[in-house]
């Protein structure tokens, strides 16, 4: 690395230091956030953010919620994402809480109209997308978008490692430690310790199956 490579770092991050610095202006204590160029809130009353945020440049906020969007110490959320609770004023949805050491890489989409946990240090792949929302669609004779929408929100446990191009939909829970392959397509409830992927997701094997055939074989 030559000292021109530190020097744009160290110039790129100040930047994003200053810029978290200006949310001073709107009234809310930036506890040293790192925000890129074009982050973007929007009902930001309702949005909560711990110590050492890092937003991505482009990334978008919307905290309209019953609950609001709540980030843990230590969030980062990568380029060109969007996490918004609702996208509507006539239906609001229930709200997004994510834990602390949560890294996500960027081109994400969290939704959180029927509620969104992500538990603590979660590492999560780019592209990655959740939907706690469906639409109703039993009768065949009504416009589909006439029929209103289903909510039972996703939860997703401590500890899981997420690969890119993953999707969750809604009602999913997810255990703590579960690794998901990249592609998934994610719906119904997955233990502990999981490997999950395919399309849709299903148990490849279980972690501590793996860790007990090691100790067995030694």
């Amino acid at each position: 690395m030559t000292i021109s490579d530190l020097y744009s770092f160290f110039i790129r991050q100040s930047l994003a230091v200053i810029r978290g610095q200006l949310c001073w202006l709107y009234g809310r204590k930036p506890q040293l956030m790192l925000r890129a160029q074009g982050v973007t809130f929007e009902y930001l009353p309702r949005i909560k953010w711990g110590k050492f945020l890092k937003l991505g440049k482009q990334v978008h906020l919307s905290g309209l919620g019953t609950q609001g969007l709540v980030l843990g110490d230590n969030v980062s959320i990568g380029d060109y994402s969007k996490v918004v609770v609702s996208t509507t004023l006539n239906n609001i949805g229930k709200g997004i809480t994510i834990g602390n050491n949560v890294g996500m890489g960027e081109y994400a989409y969290l939704g959180g109209a029927g509620g969104l946990t992500i538990g603590e240090n979660c590492i999560i792949g780019q592209y990655f997308s959740c939907h706690p929302e469906n639409h109703v669609y039993d009768d065949p004779k009504t416009l589909t978008r006439l029929q209103g929408v289903s909510r039972k929100g996703i939860r997703i446990g401590a500890n899981c490692w997420i690969g890119s191009k993953v999707t969750i939909l809604d009602g999913a829970e997810i255990g703590h430690g579960c690794v998901i392959a990249a592609g998934a397509v994610v719906n119904g409830t997955f233990p502990d310790f999981s490997v999950i992927g395919g399309v849709p997701a299903r148990i490849l094997k279980n972690r501590n199956q793996q860790v007990t055939l090691i100790t067995n074989q030694n």
